[in-house]
Parts: C-alpha cells; structure tokens; sequence
C-alpha cells in the first residue's frame, strides 16, 4: 500500500537531485567565468579618451555622464569601471541597467555568429528623432483620456 507522504517523499528527492545537479552546473559556470579575461584592465590611452569624449556628448546617457563627473572627481577610473572594480557603485549599477537591453541584443548578436564590427558599429547607430520628425497629427500619451 501506498502511502501518500511516500508520493511526497519522491517528490521532494527529485527536487533535491534537480537542485543539486543545478548547484554543480552554476559551480561549473562560476569556474569558468573566473578563468575568463576580461578587456577592462587593457584600456589603452585613446580607449579611455573615446570613453570619455562620447561620456562627455550630448548624445551620452545620463548615467554615463554621471560616470564621468565621478572620473571627473577622482573618485574612480574608467578602469576600475571597466575592470570590475567599481561594479558596486549605485552609479556603476545604474549605468549598467540602463544599458542592459542594448548589451542582451550584442550578446544575441554574437551568439548568432554576427560580425564583432557590425554589431559594435550598429550599437553606435542609434537613430535620434529631429524636432521635425514628429508628428503633431499622431497621437500621444498625454492626452486627457489616457489618465
């Protein structure tokens, strides 16, 4: 005779080998990702100078902007950010979330075999809207009925 909390039993094992099993694969995962090298510790001279010419632009991000007034500030390096170092920074943090869905395209991109250049050069490409792309006839979100 079965007893229920023999189904339950059996259950919970699964859980636990499946777990287990994901615990090893994320240690696998870890170990190699510590191996990796990472490009941050190389930035060249003219690396950083493009860092902070597009950080300084107006077509710069807020958080990017912010980066650089606290590189401004001697607070940190584009290096350290760069590097990891500073990746605990609410700064660092924030610029990071921002950018995110432009990085998850790059990753997809080169996961699909892209070219490394064109996928660098289309992030750069961003298409901004001039005062007269818009139109005053479209609708809008900011209209009474959208409240």
């Amino acid at each position: 005779m079965t007893f229920p909390y023999d189904s339950a039993r059996q259950q919970l094992q699964a859980w636990q080998q499946d777990l287990d099993a994901k615990g090893s694969r994320l240690e696998q995962v870890a170990l190699e990702a510590s191996k990796a090298q990472t490009r941050g510790a190389d930035l060249s001279p003219a690396d950083i100078a493009a860092i902070e010419k597009f950080a300084c632009s107006k077509d710069a991000p807020n958080a990017l902007k912010d980066l650089q007034r606290k590189v401004d500030a001697d607070e940190m390096s584009w290096r350290d950010i760069s590097s990891g170092k500073a990746v605990n920074d609410p700064d660092v943090q924030r610029a990071m979330q921002t950018s995110m869905p432009s990085l998850k395209r790059a990753y997809t991109a080169i996961k699909e075999g892209q070219n490394l250049d064109e996928i660098v050069a289309a992030g750069q490409q961003r298409p901004r809207p001039s005062r007269g792309d818009f139109d005053d006839d479209a609708p809008s979100d900011f209209t009474e009925d959208a409240f």
